[in-house]
Formats: structure tokens, sequence, C-alpha cells
């Protein structure tokens, strides 16, 4: 978690799908894109409903403002933490398991590519989310920021997770124990960033990788995204095996047929994303 101001819009996260892109904006610019439940409750469902949608190729996750997501809305926390017990709505920290976990796990767990668009300051959960996806686009103006040290807190998100895998656990480590702002050249020379681009271009480079992904063999990228997470915690054999489960799988698809018949034909392949 980790945040900033509470605020109100009436979208708190605003949908789009458009010729197999779905995308998913970040709404509350007014409080930097800081995560109050209705945010959180939004972006769950929508993350869910575009994973469990057939027309929806890839995913495109982006912030409207100047922040990408600072995090946990402290204000509407502390409100929850200061409350006498018999008013609270539950425990302060099941956001956790009711709204950061739900999220994470749709974004890494979803069958298809998603891309984060991180047009500025991403913070605590905000971070996490971005750390989730599969590639990150870059203004060259944002940062990220593990920030939860900070805030008394430990790692939430999936980020114990994912941070690891991207910088090594030395890096992961010095980052979550001394938390502090990681500026998008860093974050590029660390593995955070996959690509970095001026601020003013980032709608425009993050949206040309996402709609080339919403064409690709999306089946083909489901079972990289399984192989890569099966890998990260399985043995050389019994990845090996699993390869060899999803390779017959990929290889069974009709994207696989249409690659194979383009090439010969000396032509660009045309996926149907099946």
């Amino acid at each position: 978690m980790a945040a900033d101001l509470a605020g109100a819009t009436a979208e708190p996260v605003l949908y789009d799908v458009t010729e197999g892109l779905a995308t998913i904006t970040l709404n509350r610019p007014e409080a930097m894109n800081s995560l109050n439940t209705a945010m959180k409750e939004a972006l769950r469902d929508t993350l869910r409903e575009a994973g469990a949608d057939p027309a929806v190729r890839a995913v495109l996750l982006t912030a409207t403002g100047r922040a990408f997501c600072v995090g946990q809305d402290l204000k509407e926390h502390i409100g929850l933490l200061m409350a006498p017990a018999d008013e609270a709505a539950g425990p302060v920290m099941d956001t956790v398991r009711e709204h950061y976990n739900p999220i994470t796990e749709a974004i890494a767990g979803m069958p298809k590519p998603v891309v984060a668009g991180v047009n500025g300051v991403a913070a605590g959960a905000g971070a996490g989310f971005a750390f989730a996806a599969d590639y990150r686009v870059v203004a060259d103006t944002a940062s990220f920021n593990t920030s939860f040290a900070g805030v008394a807190l430990t790692a939430d998100s999936g980020v114990s997770w994912t941070l690891p895998r991207l910088v090594g656990a030395s890096r992961a480590s010095d980052l979550l124990l001394f938390p502090r702002s990681v500026p998008a050249a860093e974050a590029r020379a660390l593995g955070i960033a996959n690509l970095v681009v001026p601020a003013a271009e980032l709608a425009k480079e993050a949206r040309a990788v996402a709609e080339r992904l919403a064409a690709g063999p999306t089946a083909a990228y489901a079972a990289i995204k399984e192989s890569l997470a099966y890998g990260a915690s399985h043995s050389l054999v019994e990845t090996l095996a699993k390869e060899g489960e999803l390779q017959n799988r990929a290889g069974s698809s009709a994207d696989h047929r249409i690659a194979v018949e383009a090439f010969v034909a000396k032509q660009q392949p045309r996926f149907l994303g099946r």
C-alpha cells in the first residue's frame, strides 16, 4: 500500500475495448490515483472482466494525471485505522486479501499480456501492480518507490515475489528496506522498466506496444506467461515437462498453423488469437 490524498471522481477506473485491446485507466488524478475502496473494487472487477472476455487479446493498464498510482489512499486508511472497533468495517488490513491480492493475481495470471503504461510515480501497491505486468513502458519523468517500510508496513501486492525476479534478491532487499524514488533511467538499468520514452510520447508508445501484442498469437502469449510463472518455482526437469505440455497445446492452435503457412508463403501472419 502507501499513499496520499482522497478524492472523488464519478468513474475511478475507465475501461475501453477496441480491436482486441482493453485499456484500463486509473482515474483519480486529483488524488494521484491513490487507491480508495471504490477504485480498488473497480480495478479488481475490471481486470477480471478483461481477463474473461474472449474479445480482449491484450490489456494496457495506465493512468490519468501526473501519477500512475501512489498506492493506498492514506486519508481513507487512517480513518479506518482510528475508527472504534464496533464501527470499523472489519480488520483494516483485510484490503490486502480482498483487493490487492486479487488485483495482482488478475494481472499476473491473466491468459493474455498486460502492458503497464507508467506515466508518473508508481509507489507501494501502485508499483506492485506495475511489477506484476508483463511489460512496462515508462515515461522518462516517472519513478518507482516501494514505500512500504516508510509507513511501517511490509510488502504486499506481490512485490516480494515480483521485484526479486526483476532486479535480483539483493537489490530487492535494498529497495524494500530503504525505500526511495527510483527514476526511470535507473529503473531501466535495474530491469524494472522495459522501455523508457519521453513523457509526451508515453500514451502513444505504450499503446503501440499493447496493440502489437493484441494482434499477436494470444494463446502462445498465455503459454509463455504460464511457463515463466511455473519455471520460477519448479526444477528444470519439472519445467521441461511443463514446456512440453504447453508446446503441445500451442502447436495445435490455429495461430501456429497460420504462422507456418505465412512463413512458407513468405508473408506476414495475421493471427486470430486462438
